[in-house]
């Protein structure tokens, strides 16, 4: 009876894998992340393939290269790690999955930050974006469907969309990080990526407090010509999911960051909690507030769970 009269449900199809890609020969383990690795290019194509054939919806590639420098060229380079790896999971997986990439300076920059920086160490908006644009055509030639932009900087979705257009990509997709908070949460992603910021990125991400921000934000991506617009974090702005599920036009997807994955793992491993059914139940609860699609890495597992026909709510008992 509760299956019959639930009110949301989950499919494989409605997660996406976030995967980490690194210049090595064997992969290595994320001490912050239990069970989740940096890859190398042949563990990636292992585990983009097992993902593939557990029904996951997508794989969005994260690169982290051995060497950094001011402007990130690294991520414009063809043979730059994030631009092999996103052939390789393309040629791999291609027609199964949609391959997704994020585009950000962060990993690329020896500041660690999510732009260009002007002379006076400062986050150069306009000039970041020739950055992204350039970034946008280098991902869709490597093979990449569906473009991440998750640096929040002003315009960036127009630019990469003109970008795109110019060069005849119009069938590659955008997925803005619309609604992307200066959140506490991302702490293990920085390790996860070998983050070489100093600071903190308050200065174009939005501030925790603000709840109509997200919204507008959001709308504002729409209008530049976003595909998909993004929340994130998921579990900490349910209240942003929710506001822009009610209004926007397009796909609304939230992230369920590092953050959020480690302290479930973390509490789990101490007995403090029922691994499975809080896994099942956090998703769930990004659904419910109104998320068309989730970005987790627990997709795997839910997947194959929902495969199986475990119920991914509550306990029927």
């Amino acid at each position: 009876m509760r299956r019959l009269v639930a009110q949301t449900r989950l499919h494989p199809s409605d997660l996406v894998l976030p995967m980490f890609v690194i210049e090595a020969a064997e992969s290595r383990p994320i001490a912050s992340m239990p069970g989740v690795l940096q890859h190398s290019l042949d563990s990636l194509r292992r585990a983009a393939t097992e993902a593939a054939e557990a029904g996951v919806g997508g794989l969005m590639l994260f690169g982290v290269p051995e060497i950094r420098d001011a402007t990130g060229t690294g991520a414009t380079d063809p043979n730059g790690i994030l631009n092999v790896a996103t052939a390789a999971v393309a040629a791999e997986v291609g027609d199964a999955v949609v391959v997704q990439t994020d585009l950000c300076l962060d990993e690329f920059t020896d500041h660690g930050h999510c732009g260009v920086l002007d002379a006076a160490g400062r986050v150069d908006n306009d000039a970041t974006l020739e950055r992204y644009a350039e970034m946008g055509l280098a991902q869709a030639r490597a093979g990449s469907a569906l473009l991440g932009l998750s640096g929040m900087m002003d315009g960036q979705v127009a630019a990469v969309r003109d970008a795109l257009d110019a060069q005849g990509h119009t069938d590659v997709a955008i997925l803005a990080y619309a609604a992307k908070y200066a959140s506490a949460f991302y702490g293990p992603f920085r390790e996860a990526v070998d983050s070489q910021l100093t600071g903190d990125r308050r200065s174009y991400q939005l501030d925790p407090a603000n709840r109509r921000e997200g919204g507008r934000e959001a709308d504002l991506d729409v209008a530049e010509g976003a595909d998909v617009v993004m929340v994130k974090p998921a579990l900490s702005y349910l209240d942003v999911l929710a506001d822009v599920a009610a209004t926007s036009p397009v796909p609304v997807w939230a992230y369920q960051v590092s953050g959020e994955y480690a302290m479930v793992e973390a509490a789990a491993a101490n007995g403090w909690l029922d691994r499975d059914r809080t896994i099942a139940e956090t998703v769930l609860s990004i659904k419910r507030a109104g998320a068309d699609a989730v970005l987790t890495y627990w997709a795997v597992e839910l997947a194959d769970r929902l495969t199986r026909g475990q119920l991914p709510g509550t306990d029927p008992r």
